[in-house]
């Protein structure tokens, strides 16, 4: 298995940056992000979307950890849209629920630039 990308951060802020950037991707479905944090929220938020499919107490419990309560429109938080919304898409699929699509550099410092978004 491979090891994932410390992102060059230390263990609070990298955890701070993923949960900011699932949540992001639940609001907004998909996101412009570079390569490697692309990859390491990719791992992240296919275990929100599995836990979502599950669908109990714990579950919710476990996905609130992560997920910042951010407004999602419609009333619903990030939270809510995950387990309301985005879970009942993925009931007949088990696992790959986003995917990476490479992009140009960044203009400034060229780096390797990704879209990540929910299949």
């Amino acid at each position: 298995m491979a090891i994932p990308s410390r992102l060059r951060r230390t263990t609070d802020q990298r955890e701070a940056l993923l949960r900011d950037l699932v949540t992001d991707l639940i609001i907004n479905d998909r996101i412009t992000t570079t390569e490697a944090k692309a990859k390491s929220v990719q791992r992240v938020a296919d275990k929100m979307v599995t836990l979502a499919k599950k669908g109990t107490l714990a579950a919710r419990r476990q996905a609130a950890e992560t997920v910042r309560l951010e407004d999602a429109g419609e009333g619903k938080d990030a939270l809510q849209k995950l387990f309301s919304v985005i879970a009942p898409r993925y009931n007949d699929r088990t696992g790959g629920y986003t995917r990476i699509i490479k992009t140009v550099p960044r203009r400034g410092d060229a780096a390797p630039m990704a879209i990540i978004e929910f299949i």
